[in-house]
């Protein structure tokens, strides 16, 4: 369910809070191979189906950085803030991939309101988005996500 301010000025009262989650998405072979063509990125712990299978994980993973560009997508299901003309992913800061996603995983992410800080024009918000592996105990990847809300 997404969490929803009203107003960009709403935000502060609730850092340190937890927004909630995101919907599980499975990270099948098409998607990852999608992400290697798009990228340049073709390493066989990736696409290499079989050399995989006697590989360190049994099987592809996905990138790292396919991971993270799922945040993107995460992120709206995670939180709204209306009476805003526009929302800006202004960037990313601490950015780590403490576990794998093995193809055919399922994953999702939660969001934790870390600041809140007045721009110019409006709000820039830093909020910990954590991807978790449905079945384990670790993320498969932590980013805290800085996005501008503009009035």
């Amino acid at each position: 369910m997404t969490t929803v301010f009203d107003s960009p000025d709403d935000l502060a009262a609730a850092v340190g809070n937890h927004l909630g989650h995101s919907e599980w998405v499975e990270v099948d072979q098409t998607r990852i191979n999608q992400f290697a063509e798009a990228t340049g990125d073709h390493q066989w712990i990736h696409v290499d189906s079989e050399r995989a299978a006697t590989g360190p994980f049994g099987a592809t993973i996905a990138h790292g950085y396919l991971t993270l560009s799922m945040t993107n997508q995460f992120l709206p299901e995670i939180v709204r803030v209306e009476g805003i003309s526009m929302g800006i992913n202004y960037g990313t800061e601490k950015v780590r991939f403490p576990s794998p996603v093995l193809v055919g995983s399922r994953i999702r992410a939660g969001g934790e309101l870390v600041s809140v800080d007045e721009v110019a024009g409006g709000i820039q918000t830093v909020i910990r988005l954590t991807v978790e592996v449905e079945g384990s105990d670790r993320p498969a990847c932590v980013v805290d996500s800085v996005s501008r809300f503009l009035r």
